[in-house]
C-alpha cells in the first residue's frame, strides 16, 4: 500500500505553535504565564493535527510520536528534574567573572554523564544564587543554556537525547568519543567569550551590588547527597534498559510498547528520591514543579504538531541537496533548531546512511555521522525549544526574578553568538 503524505497546510500548525511561543508573552502579559493557558493552545493546535493524522491513515506516525517518543522524553527528563531539585548546592560564593566561568566549566562536563538536564539542573540554581546580588545576570543564563544544557552534552550517548538515539541505532556507546576535540573548541571558546563578556558586565555593576556579593558570601555546602545515587540509577536505566540488551530485545521485537519499559523504572527512582529526600531540602532550593509542567505542557503541542514536518523532512530530505559535511552539519542544526533535535538527528542519519548498515556508514562516511551529532547537539542551543533544558533554565530563572528574553530575543543573542562559532567548527572539523 502506498505511503500517504500529509498535504504541507499541515506544516501550519507547528509554525502557529512557534509563533505563540515567540509572541504570545510580549501581547498576552500574565495570561501566556499560566501553564494551563500554554496547555490549551497546545491543544487547540495539535487536536486538528492529530485528527488529519488518523484520517489519512497516519495513525502509526500519532501513536509512536505519543507513547513511544513524548512519554519516554518527559519521564526522563521529570526523572532528572525530581531528584536533582533534592540536591542542595548550598552557600554563595562571590560572583565574579572567574568563579561564574568556572561553574559553567563544570557544567560542560557534567552535561556528557548526567544529562544536559541533569547538569542543569543541579547547577542553575547555585549559579542564580551566587549572583542574585548583581544586576546583570542575563547574559550569564544565555551562555549557561549554551553550554550546559546543550553543547557540553556531546561526549556520551547519555549526555544528549540524540546521541542516545544513534547508541539505540547501534552507534557504538564509546563513538562519542572520538568528538573530544571539536567539544573542547566550542566550550573553550565560549567560555572565553563569557569570561571577557562577563568581566565587561562585572565592571558596570553599581558598588553597592559588589559590596553585597562579598558580604554575603557562604562556605559551600551539600545536602541531599543520596540524589546522586539516584541520579546514577536514572544514567543506568537509560544506558541499559533498552532493547540493546536481552531480556528487553525480545519484550521490544514481541511488542514495540515494550519501548515504555523504562518509564516505571524512572518513575520508581522517583518515588526513591521523594521518600528518601526532605522536603526541607526541596524547599530551600526553591524547587516547584512549575519548570517541568510547562515544558510538558507545551512539548505535547511541539511533538503532535512536527509530526507532518518530519514525514516531509524524512520523504524529501534526499532532495536537500546533502553532498557533503558541511551541509549536513548545518541543515540538521537548524532543523534540530526548531523541531526537537533527537527525531531530527534520526531523519537525517536514515538520510545519510542510505542502505547500509551502521558499521558500513561509521567505516565509510565517518564524518557524516560526526557532522549530524555536532549539529543535532550543538545547535539545540539555537533557541528556547531546540532542546527541553533550554526552557526550564529559562522558567528558574525568570522565576528568580531575571527578566529573559523573548523568544526571538533569544535568537538574536544565539545567531549573533553561535553562529559564528559552529561557522568556525565546520571549517576547521568537517572540511
Amino acid at each position: 500500500m502506498l505511503e500517504t503524505i500529509p498535504s504541507y497546510w499541515s506544516v501550519i500548525p507547528f509554525v502557529l505553535i512557534l509563533l505563540a511561543i515567540a509572541i504570545l508573552p510580549i501581547v498576552t502579559g500574565h495570561w501566556w504565564h499560566k501553564n494551563l493557558n500554554k496547555f490549551i493552545v497546545s491543544m487547540v493546535l495539535g487536536i486538528p493535527i492529530a485528527v488529519y493524522l488518523i484520517a489519512i491513515d497516519r495513525f502509526h506516525d500519532l501513536q509512536h510520536q505519543i507513547l513511544l517518543d513524548y512519554i519516554p522524553f518527559v519521564s526522563l527528563l521529570g526523572a532528572l528534574f525530581y531528584i536533582s531539585g533534592g540536591i542542595v548546592i548550598g552557600g554563595d560564593i562571590r560572583a565574579t567573572p572567574r568563579n561564574n566561568t568556572v561553574i559553567l566549566a563544570i557544567g560542560s562536563v557534567l552535561a556528557s554523564f548526567i544529562g544536559t538536564t541533569g547538569a542543569s539542573m543541579v547547577l542553575i540554581r547555585p549559579l542564580l544564587r551566587s549572583n542574585s546580588e548583581r544586576k546583570n545576570v542575563v547574559h550569564t543564563v544565555i551562555f549557561f543554556i549554551f553550554l550546559v544544557s546543550n553543547i557540553g552534552g556531546l561526549l556520551t550517548p547519555l549526555g544528549d537525547p540524540p546521541l542516545f538515539l544513534g547508541y539505540l541505532r547501534g552507534v557504538p556507546f564509546t563513538w562519542t568519543f572520538q568528538l573530544v576535540p571539536e567539544w573542547l573548541f566550542a566550550n573553550v571558546v565560549l567560555l572565553g567569550l563569557y569570561f571577557i563578556w562577563d568581566s565587561r558586565a562585572y565592571g558596570k555593576e553599581s558598588r553597592e551590588s559588589i559590596r553585597a556579593d562579598v558580604t554575603h558570601v557562604e562556605p559551600i555546602r551539600m545536602k541531599g547527597t543520596i540524589n546522586i545515587v539516584w541520579l546514577v540509577g536514572v544514567v543506568l536505566v537509560v544506558a541499559f534498559v533498552n532493547e540493546n540488551y536481552e531480556p528487553f530485545r525480545s519484550l521490544v521485537a514481541e511488542n514495540e510498547l515494550y519501548k515504555l519499559i523504562q518509564v516505571p523504572f524512572l518513575l520508581f527512582l522517583i518515588f526513591l528520591s521523594k521518600w528518601t529526600t526532605s522536603q526541607e531540602y526541596r524547599e530551600e532550593n526553591e524547587f516547584n514543579l512549575g519548570p517541568i509542567i510547562e515544558v510538558a505542557a507545551l512539548f505535547i503541542g511541539i511533538f503532535i504538531t512536527m509530526i507532518p514536518a518530519l514525514i516531509l523532512l524524512r520523504i524529501h530530505g534526499p532532495e536537500l541537496g546533502l553532498d557533503s559535511a558541511v551541509t549536513y552539519f548545518f541543515a540538521t542544526g537548524l532543523f534540530s533548531s526548531f523541531l526537537d533535535n533527537a527525531p531530527t538527528y534520526l531523519v537525517f542519519l536514515a538520510t545519510a546512511q542510505g542502505d547500509m548498515t551502521i558499521a558500513q556508514f561509521i567505516a565509510d562516511k565517518a564524518i557524516l555521522l560526526v557532522a549530524i551529532s555536532l549539529g543535532a547537539v550543538f545547535m539545540g542551543a539555537n533557541t528556547y525549544i531546540g532542546n527541553a533544558p533550554n526552557f526550564m533554565v529559562k522558567s528558574i530563572a525568570e522565576q528568580s526574578g531575571i527578566k529573559m528574553p523573548t523568544f526571538g530575543g533569544y535568537m538574536v543573542y544565539s545567531f549573533g553568538i553561535l553562529m559564528p562559532v559552529f561557522i568556525v567548527v565546520a571549517l576547521l572539523f568537517l572540511t
